[in-house]
């Protein structure tokens, strides 16, 4: 497993149980304010359906203590709805823990503007990887998402059999019709890109970044915070070189996005030189926050 070494030591500090538990501890909130048909109260039911969906059904062959699980949280807004379909939008984010420490580190943030489901008053979830659903298949391709980008965390390219899970749930819808899973959409920051940007040949150097960012980075960051920040150093190298070749920003936007606040705390209290090249290399990779990263100088 790839926690494994991290995990029998947690589970002796923690003083962990034998009993496991699922993957994940999913909370999902459900905006329904623009949905102005009052006979819909059966919408209700959607927030312990996918939770239940979720937190209840086992997603891989691994053991997950109690303590490990993944924090997840899904944002739902109800956009519109016709004879039961709805278009919605939802942000999906999960974390981390923080080794050696009681911290979390934001793992992910992704947004999803493109939701299109139909639900009926009583439905169910049925998990099958070889049939589209159009509620199913979209949280099926995000928890297999989330788990591949954690196992990345803990080893170099570890969430390499998740994406390849995840690569066949869009494979599977996109026969659906279904624009989110297909390219050439008007867009590319959807399914079909979030899968390619971050499981493509091309992904390789930004998912060891991930690995050293966290891994060697944050996890030993009490510890030896100057060997943590060259460790995170390098990891931004690493993203910079791979960002300089390729047109396809979304992957490295969306670490960004979720780690611009994290990345001007973690050099902000170190040495001038550090700080500087932190600086040039952060400003160089993501023009967005260049206001955080001021911070550090």
């Amino acid at each position: 497993m790839f926690r494994s070494s991290i995990l029998i030591t947690m589970c002796v500090l923690l003083g962990a149980g034998s009993a496991s538990a699922q993957e994940f501890n999913a909370r999902v909130q459900l905006n329904r304010t623009q949905i102005t048909n009052t006979s819909l109260d059966y919408l209700d039911e959607m927030v312990p359906l996918i939770q239940g969906y979720i937190n209840e059904r086992k997603w891989t062959e691994q053991t997950f203590q109690e303590h490990e699980r993944l924090n997840v949280n899904i944002q739902i807004v109800l956009n519109t709805e016709s004879n039961n379909v709805f278009e919605a939008s939802l942000i999906v984010s999960a974390e981390r823990p923080i080794y050696n420490t009681l911290a979390v580190t934001p793992l992910v943030v992704i947004s999803d503007p493109s939701w299109r489901f139909t639900y009926t008053r009583s439905q169910s979830l049925t998990f099958d990887l070889q049939q589209f659903n159009d509620m199913a298949s979209v949280i099926d391709f995000y928890m297999y998402m989330l788990l591949a980008i954690d196992a990345d965390t803990f080893s170099e390219l570890g969430g390499t059999g998740f994406y390849r899970i995840a690569q066949g749930v869009v494979d599977v819808a996109a026969t659906s019709g279904g624009l989110s899973w297909q390219p050439g959409a008007g867009t590319r920051r959807n399914r079909y890109y979030l899968i390619n940007g971050l499981s493509g040949p091309s992904s390789d150097p930004l998912r060891k970044a991930m690995y050293r960012y966290h891994r060697h980075g944050l996890d030993h960051f009490t510890r030896d915070p100057d060997t943590a920040r060259r460790n995170i150093l390098e990891a931004l190298t690493l993203i910079r070189d791979a960002r300089r070749v390729t047109t396809d920003t979304y992957a490295f936007d969306l670490f960004f996005d979720t780690k611009y606040r994290e990345l001007a705390a973690i050099f902000l209290e170190a040495d001038t030189a550090t700080r500087l090249q932190a600086y040039n290399l952060l400003v160089e990779v993501d023009q967005s926050h260049i206001g955080e990263y001021d911070k550090i100088r």
